[in-house]
């Protein structure tokens, strides 16, 4: 099961962490935009290769440390075809590197919609018999807020494919509250409604760690909603976002974690792909730059968390 395959990694390298690449092209060294741009021309094209080259060497950087890394598909999107086909190029790198590959799209949507992007991200496309896969990612993001509808297709595709997916739970920017902590005639809020659904979808695709393949995504910045959602959903994997940049600390995020390090992973994105602006350096030194913010996050974390 998808689940276990991710603890392993994480065990293995005793660091429960997951690199975003997320890169915008001003966050790119100038030698490498200078170089695409010579290349490819200072364009769609252009900006497309200097932030591939730019994942490639962080890859190339983490690829020991890190279990997995987390491309957010809106940082491809914005530069149109050909953004989306070098985060294909992305993701087939992240693998040949030995990583595990969240990809970050959050989607939600019912139906036949639904199952046309679960086989864009998880399971492939079917064209005259044969199934075509693409972005091919191990697990992907949705937004679950329209019912299981917005779910299932996904779920059915992770189960196929033995992938997963992580869903919106208890989100780590500030206005959250708006909604999700809405209080509910069933009692609690509108994330505890959200946990239990996906307690409830998941239950039977228990893995070896005994985690569903339906994670959730629960934020760093509101720790004591995170303990709470832990205790609410003992079989669920969970994707902890909002550390570093976003002000969630290792000890925000140690009510993640059951015994031994296990069921969750920690995200953190520009915190270590722009590590090198804090250098003072001119951007040749990034991969030392994002592999030692990334040993440092990791050292952080191990402070309130041991790893069996």
């Amino acid at each position: 099961m998808s689940f276990d395959i991710l603890q392993d990694k994480i065990l293995e390298k005793k660091n429960p962490t997951v690199a975003g690449l997320d890169a915008r092209i001003e966050y790119v060294p100038e030698h490498i935009r200078k170089e695409a741009y010579a290349q490819y021309g200072e364009g769609l094209k252009g900006a497309a290769e200097a932030i591939y080259q730019f994942n490639v060497g962080l890859m190339d950087a983490l690829c020991d440390i890190v279990p997995a890394v987390k491309p957010q598909s809106a940082y491809y999107e914005n530069l149109g075809w050909q953004g989306m086909e070098m985060l294909e190029r992305t993701i087939k790198y992240a693998k040949s590197k030995g990583l595990y590959v969240i990809a970050d799209i959050k989607r939600g949507d019912i139906g036949s919609t639904a199952t046309a992007y679960a086989e864009g991200w998880l399971s492939g496309a079917s064209i005259e018999g044969k199934t075509y896969k693409s972005f091919d990612a191990d697990c992907v993001t949705l937004n679950g807020y329209m019912g299981s509808d917005s779910i299932n297709p996904f779920l059915e595709a992770a189960k196929a494919e033995d992938k997963t997916v992580f869903a919106l739970v208890k989100t780590s920017n500030p206005s959250s509250n708006e909604l999700q902590d809405v209080g509910v005639k069933v009692g609690g809020q509108v994330f505890g409604v959200m946990a239990r659904l996906l307690e409830r979808l998941g239950a039977g695709t228990e893995g070896k760690y005994g985690y569903t393949r339906i994670g959730a995504v629960t934020g760093a910045t509101h720790p004591a909603e995170l303990a709470e959602i832990r205790s609410m959903m003992p079989h669920t994997f969970l994707l902890v976002p909002g550390y570093g940049a976003q002000g969630g600390t290792a000890e925000d995020v140690k009510f993640a974690f059951h015994k031994g390090g296990k069921g969750a992973i920690v995200n953190s994105s520009r915190g270590i792909m722009c590590a090198w602006k804090k250098t003072g350096g001119d951007g040749h030194d990034y991969q030392e730059a994002a592999r030692n913010a990334a040993l440092a996050m990791r050292d952080d974390i191990c402070q309130y968390t041991s790893f069996e």
